[in-house]
């Protein structure tokens, strides 16, 4: 929530979702992980597909984390 009560916009979260993404693979790589590895644990959908049917940013990072090994610094 922010100071004055409200929450933030889902922009928010996903603008650190791919600043997340982008640290882990690189700005072209992040987008070609985004539109082109079918992820099981979203349902076989890709990052971009599960992030257009609403799935909340941390839960489509939560897999992506999971898939591609990424170290806990950036989790």
């Amino acid at each position: 929530m922010g100071i004055d009560g409200r929450r933030y916009p889902v922009t928010v979260r996903q603008t650190v979702f791919w600043e997340r993404m982008r640290e882990q693979f690189g700005a072209a790589y992040a987008e070609s992980v985004a539109k082109d590895y079918v992820l099981s644990s979203l349902g076989g959908r890709t990052v971009n597909k599960a992030l257009a049917d609403g799935v909340d940013a941390k839960i489509v990072w939560r897999a992506v984390c999971e898939t591609f090994n990424v170290p806990e610094s950036l989790r």
